[in-house]
């Protein structure tokens, strides 16, 4: 790929970096803990433990470190959570640049 198509693609990218909606969170996954389930350090402070749903499982493949979006449940807010999407580096680093992140720091 040539230089010109790779930064094109970046601006693309950025461009179409999908924004937290309301009662979404930004999170970090902090362990994979096996099956379909992630430790996740939230956005807005708590710990919960994240699920793939069976729509993204086998789509998107998810490491420890990654910024994920996530949507708590209802039953447990404060506990668990959906995955909803997952960001790339060049995603996560406009994010952070753009304050999306209010106390999650990316490597």
């Amino acid at each position: 790929m040539r230089r010109e198509d790779q930064q094109q693609t970046q601006e693309e990218e950025i461009l179409r970096t999908r924004k937290p909606q309301q009662g979404e969170i930004l999170a970090i996954v902090v362990q994979m803990l096996g099956s379909d389930k992630l430790r996740v350090d939230c956005d807005d402070g708590k710990e919960r433990i994240a699920r793939i749903p069976g729509k993204l499982r086998k789509k998107i493949w998810i490491r420890v470190g990654d910024l994920i979006l996530v949507q708590p449940w209802k039953e447990m807010p404060d506990q668990r959570a959906d995955v909803v999407w997952r960001y790339t580096n060049t995603q996560a680093s406009w994010l952070q640049k753009n304050n999306y992140l209010k106390r999650l720091k990316i490597a």
